[in-house]
């Protein structure tokens, strides 16, 4: 019964920050690659990070890096993804991410909103 639940996600203005956290359970979660995407309306769903297993290794996409952090708390079960900077353009439904044996997850999503 894999799950995943985001939250974290609100009203922000421009510049401002939110922090987005993603709840996991039924997985061994430390075995496991995480990733965020995020969808805005009318648009395709969009990888935004990646953190391996570990920690380790982070990938970001070209839009965001060098404003967001994606970080995992392997004890508590959870990933992050720390917003900074945020732009208009950054308005989106934010989704976390796992395939676990084969089958992709999706929680049911966190609304970031930058506007003014």
């Amino acid at each position: 019964q894999v799950q995943l639940v985001e939250s974290g996600g609100g009203l922000v203005q421009p510049g401002g920050s939110l922090r987005l956290s993603c709840a996991a359970s039924g997985f061994t979660f430390s075995r496991y690659f995480m990733t965020w995407y995020r969808q805005a309306p009318g648009k395709e769903r969009e990888l935004v990070a990646t953190i391996t297993s570990t920690g380790g290794t982070t990938n970001y996409a070209d839009s965001v890096k060098g404003r967001f952090t994606i970080s995992r708390d392997n004890a508590k079960n959870t990933v992050y993804l720390q917003m900074n900077s945020l732009k208009p353009e950054d308005t989106a439904v934010y989704y976390c991410n796992t395939v676990h044996v084969g089958l992709s997850y999706w929680g049911q999503g966190t609304q970031v909103t930058v506007s003014s």
